[in-house]
């Protein structure tokens, strides 16, 4: 076929733009074939903590070989954990997992906040991961000192801010406990409320799970016996999976995004941490 010289442009053209399409429907395809689903990555979670329960860990994927794969091919983790920075919530040890097998994020408190739910939604949408689990734990020093009222200094009040709405549910839900009595109705509650804050946060996260595409679980780590509680998907998931973009565009996304007062004295006076809390 003998082209045109004033054509032959438009037709390389053509060409370069259908050759970049394909490679990524192709990439697309690939990262779908990849990714494993959420009752298989739910799978792997439960076993791995049943083999660091029966002390029988197994360890995988941490070794060099491992290394190198994962920093030469980059990473496919399984699923995505938003977890405390408690130093005694090893996550990939309780779950007898490896480099490159969980994206985990660990913030105080397990709390989903703006920077928490940017990184859960590069976890699902970046990385592919089809379960997200929001784990909290046994005797989690930032729920407890949002139930007791303890004195906090710095950017802590701030940090421990999205906890607030978990304790005063936990609260109307068990008049009859206060104090320490209460916090492990509120480290329960806390869990709902990150899930509760990534769906109502995250526009992508929830289209994804309407799809199907994406499972949002609740866990509760225990410190003591070593054994991971699954808590299921949130009680209220249909009435969150049927926020509009409208009700995204009133609501702040996320506590750390919240308006902060122009002044120090204003934000003094226009700041409690435990407003609401009996």
């Amino acid at each position: 076929m003998t082209l045109r010289a004033d054509r032959t442009p438009k037709y390389l053209g053509r060409c370069i733009v259908a050759l970049i399409a394909l490679m990524v429907s192709c990439g697309k395809a690939a990262e779908t074939a990849s990714a494993i689903p959420a009752d298989e990555a739910m799978k792997l979670l439960w076993e791995g903590n049943a083999r660091w329960l029966a002390g029988k860990s197994q360890h995988p994927h941490a070794d060099a070989p491992r290394r190198a794969q994962t920093a030469e091919k980059g990473q496919h983790p399984f699923a995505t954990i938003v977890s405390c920075s408690d130093s005694r919530v090893p996550v990939e040890m309780i779950f007898d997992a490896g480099i490159g097998d969980l994206f985990v994020v660990r913030v105080a408190g397990n709390v989903c906040g703006v920077d928490e739910i940017g990184s859960v939604e590069y976890g699902t949408d970046h990385l592919g991961t089809s379960l997200v689990i929001v784990l909290g734990h046994t005797k989690c020093g930032a729920v407890t000192a949002v139930v007791t009222k303890a004195e906090l200094h710095g950017k802590i009040p701030r940090l421990v801010e999205p906890i607030r709405p978990a304790v005063v549910a936990a609260q109307k839900a068990h008049p009859d406990l206060h104090g320490e009595a209460l916090v492990p109705a509120a480290i329960k509650a806390n869990v709902w409320q990150g899930i509760q804050d990534i769906l109502e946060g995250s526009p992508t996260i929830r289209q994804r799970a309407k799809d199907g595409k994406v499972r949002i679980v609740g866990a509760i780590y225990d410190l003591t016996e070593g054994k991971v509680e699954w808590l299921g998907t949130h009680p209220e998931q249909k009435r969150l999976l049927a926020l509009s973009e409208e009700s995204d565009r009133a609501k702040p996304a996320g506590a750390h995004a919240s308006a902060k007062p122009s002044s120090a004295v204003q934000r003094k006076a226009a700041y409690d941490p435990y407003a609401g809390i009996k």
